[in-house]
């Protein structure tokens, strides 16, 4: 299965590792003695987060276990031997869940309907369980930057909320910590990472019909913005990392309530940090704001 990579994909395979490593180290997704499961649904991102799961799990200086699990979900047309034969021959220990979660979703959901979020409710949940059924301590998904930045602007646009998707996440009923190791790495990198290593591909036929979803309106926006202004989806996403409650307006976190002046010190020297302007100007600047 090994494949003979040029110096370009090479250098991107070590960006890549080097991005995961990172976002491991940085948010302690990874502890001596770790049993991490790393959910594998058949996509590029899944794929990859295994890939590399597995090279840290070699160079590592701490011992922990990678254990692949895929959920079978009964979708029509699903290849099933694909994932097992791969797995198999990379030599790592898997799991493969069979639950009919499509049926239900089809049964709930009316024809035209986003899918999307029951089935990742009732996918979220099947591997909750399984996860406690073979003693893993972390549940890895494939979620990268960009998924980061679309859920920021999913949740401000549709639920009006300031949230995303966190690198380390205890779920609600502290049974469970999920980790997403590629919380560093761009879309784009992966996809070709991907098709470098000619992983065995399989398309989501449940959801990918459905070309309205508000996420991919969001991707198709976020896209636009990355080629106009390069950068620009990593500057968002940063900001997540850098949170100054008291820019905001959220009372729960921040006390607005109790604000009080101090006056006790020496007063700093309010200066303005731009170009000279006259008097006149600063003034009409002042009735501007």
């Amino acid at each position: 299965m090994s494949i003979e990579l040029s110096n370009n994909q090479l250098k991107l395979q070590k960006r890549l590792r080097g991005l995961t490593g990172k976002a491991v180290i940085d948010f302690n997704m990874i502890e001596e003695g770790d049993k991490v499961m790393a959910a594998i649904s058949g996509g590029k991102d899944s794929f990859v987060m295994l890939d590399i799961l597995l090279h840290l799990k070699r160079v590592a200086p701490i011992n922990f276990e990678v254990v692949a699990v895929n959920l079978d979900q009964k979708q029509p047309g699903f290849p099933e031997h694909v994932l097992p034969e791969y797995l198999k021959a990379l030599g790592v220990d898997y799991y493969v869940i069979d639950k009919d979660t499509y049926s239900i979703v089809k049964d709930k959901i009316p024809e035209g309907k986003t899918t999307c979020s029951l089935c990742s409710r009732l996918r979220r949940g099947s591997l909750y369980t399984f996860a406690e059924e073979i003693n893993a301590t972390k549940i890895a998904l494939g979620h990268h930057m960009d998924d980061a930045v679309e859920t920021l602007f999913m949740n401000m646009f549709n639920n009006g909320k300031l949230k995303s998707m966190p690198p380390k996440l205890l779920s609600d009923d502290g049974r469970n910590v999920v980790i997403r190791p590629l919380t560093y790495c761009r879309e784009k990198d992966i996809a070709k990472y991907a098709e470098a290593c000619q992983f065995p591909i399989i398309p989501c036929n449940l959801c990918g019909s459905q070309e309205n979803l508000q996420r991919k309106v969001i991707k198709s926006m976020l896209t636009e913005w990355d080629h106009s202004n390069p950068g620009r989806i990593e500057s968002i996403f940063n900001s997540i990392k850098n949170v100054s409650p008291s820019q905001l307006a959220d009372p729960e976190i921040f006390d607005f309530n109790n604000l009080q002046i101090d006056r006790t010190g020496n007063r700093e020297k309010y200066e303005f940090k731009g170009p000279e302007v006259s008097h006149s100007n600063l003034i009409e600047m002042f009735y501007e704001v």
